[in-house]
């Protein structure tokens, strides 16, 4: 559930903390106090859309932080395992979004920087949000397919049949550049050919670009190199009194000693080593002279490799082993091309396999899809019927994708769905995006939601694979009143003894079953505007918000009287 949100500079918040509880949390206080801008701060750190324009005027950043704690089940400890969090029985989930003013943000988990997919992955199994703009988005069939998925719960399914097109479009894609126009081909092939050619006629090594350039520095630096290794060569061996000279002297005037003091023999052996290692370097000295001057001609022959080394760099690559990588995928290319016609049946062959097996899995999906659908129809009826929609009907309508040759589906499957809703007796079946009334469209989101919400504990294993999520309801109220509100107030209720729900409303009949109520309030301190959130904990305060509610800003002994009576009745 979540436990705690903290928000600094965002909109006209400046510093804020509310802390939540297990059960029915609600929040109310006048329009545009800020509820909802409480309920958008938490959708930033699970992962929203971000831009500079939250941040409080005068402020660099905004930062907004979200505790949750959950019982560890196999989905998250799967999640934290990927992200390589430490696990917990009770797991704590730090979220946090900072955004700064240049319009740059960063998402973090337990202060570990993460992308926006794991957060929204995340998300998913810690709530169910049911924002004001959702009705909108869920018209789309699209949306309306990822709800139905996402109740049936076949993920693994899912992602089979979406692996499977991928594979079968990429088959489709080589094939189609295959079935290009011969003269297309044949130019290409001519193409290829040439630049294989030159590819190959330059004869590439790996690192010999680097090696050309250090040769060729030292020819280019040839005669002051020469004048210094003669130099040394005369000094060490050549020379009258060259030091190979001078230690062989030294040499044979210590071994004179040696019939006088057997002690200086150890010193007479370095000295002759001494020598042999001048004599070696001496050696290796003339053999370097000698190959510089059998090659007068090799600093052009190095330039001029260079040179072509360089052209061929400009069109295939930025170094030789890039142009190498880019040689290799030309003669596949080049091969693939000459080979066409083999290639063609092999990939028509291979493009019949995998498209039976995408069409084998998406027939079990979408045979899977039309059971769910049964069953979301069934419960949805009855979560419409306890939010005073007895009569209406609600079905989902399949259609199945339109297919050319093998190309039938899509990632998804084959299925296009649309849900429909019949809200009153004698009306037909219509798409949901054409219901006229704000009303019924706000209870058939709750329905949908809580069925959606209340399901996914059963699909696992004695509740080790999800756990209960936090719903969270923001202006669930829209376009009710009287008893439908007092309706949505008890589903709210009931859904709220196995889950933690939060809930934005402006309604008191809905406000009047809260465990928790927080009233939010803007004000006005130093011209500068805040808004603060207040745990209402004793009943006369919620009593006073209730009939503020109700009446608005002139609160009568009666309305008073009214209120505390919709609260004992709310807790009866």
């Amino acid at each position: 559930m979540l436990h705690e949100i903290h928000i600094q500079n965002y909109a006209v918040i400046d510093d804020l903390t509310v802390e939540f509880h297990r059960g029915l949390n609600l929040l109310s206080g006048e329009t545009g106090s800020g509820k909802s801008i409480v309920v958008d701060a938490l959708g930033l750190a699970l992962g929203g859309r971000a831009t500079a324009d939250v941040i409080r005027t005068g402020c660099e950043r905004a930062t907004v932080t979200a505790v949750f704690r959950s019982p560890m089940h196999l989905a998250l400890k799967r999640w934290l395992e990927e992200l390589g969090l430490e696990e917990t029985d009770e797991a704590e989930i730090i979220l946090r979004r900072v955004i700064h003013s240049n319009g740059r943000s960063r998402l973090l988990v337990n202060d570990q920087p993460v992308t926006l997919n794991a957060v929204s992955a995340l998300a998913d199994l810690l709530v169910e949000v049911h924002g004001q703009n959702e009705q909108i988005t869920l018209f789309s069939s699209e949306a309306q397919l990822e709800l139905l998925d996402r109740f049936m719960a076949e993920d693994e399914l899912c992602r089979q049949v979406a692996e499977l097109y991928g594979q079968r479009r990429q088959i489709e894609t080589e094939l189609e550049g295959l079935n290009q126009n011969e003269q297309e081909r044949l130019r290409t092939i001519d193409l290829l050919s040439f630049q294989l050619k030159e590819l190959e006629q330059a004869e590439l090594e790996p690192g010999e670009y680097s090696r050309l350039e250090e040769e060729k520095h030292i020819l280019a630096h040839r005669e002051k190199i020469q004048s210094a290794v003669s130099t040394a060569y005369d000094a060490l061996y050549e020379a009258e009194s060259s030091a190979c000279e001078k230690v062989s002297v030294a040499a044979r005037a210590l071994n004179e000693l040696l019939a006088f003091d057997s002690s200086m023999d150890s010193h007479v052996a370095s000295l002759h080593e001494a020598k042999a290692h001048l004599e070696e370097v001496a050696l290796t000295l003339r053999d370097y002279v000698k190959n510089l001057d059998a090659s007068p001609r090799r600093l052009e022959e190095v330039e001029d490799r260079l040179a072509l080394l360089d052209r061929v760099k400009r069109k295939y690559g930025k170094t030789i082993e890039e142009t190498i990588s880019y040689r290799e995928k030309v003669r596949q290319q080049f091969l693939g091309l000459e080979h066409s016609d083999e290639r063609r049946t092999e990939l028509t062959r291979d493009l019949k396999e995998a498209a039976a097996k995408y069409q084998n899995a998406a027939r079990q999906l979408s045979e899977k899809r039309r059971k769910a659908a049964e069953r979301l129809e069934k419960l949805a009826k009855k979560e419409l019927a306890e939010l005073s929609m007895e009569k209406a009907q609600f079905a989902v309508r399949f259609e199945i994708l339109p297919a050319e040759g093998l190309s039938a589906g899509g990632p998804k499957g084959v299925d296009s769905i649309e849900f429909q809703i019949s809200p009153n007796p004698g009306e037909s079946l219509r798409p949901l995006g054409k219901i006229a009334s704000g009303g019924e469209l706000s209870r058939i989101m709750l329905a949908l939601k809580t069925v959606l919400g209340s399901e996914r504990l059963s699909h696992g294993t004695n509740g080790k694979n999800r756990s209960n999520p936090t719903f969270i309801f923001d202006e669930v109220d829209t376009g009710i009143g009287g008893r439908v509100a007092e309706s949505v107030g008890q589903r709210l209720k009931r859904l709220a003894q196995s889950s933690q729900v939060i809930c934005v409303t402006h309604l008191a009949q809905i406000a009047c079953f809260a465990d928790h109520h927080y009233y939010v309030e803007k004000f006005e301190r130093n011209g500068r505007s805040h808004t603060r959130v207040t745990h209402l904990a004793g009943q006369n305060d919620r009593a006073r918000e209730l009939a503020r509610m109700l009446s608005g800003s002139q609160v009568t002994d009666a309305v008073l009287k009214h209120a505390l009576t919709m609260l004992k009745h709310a807790a009866a």
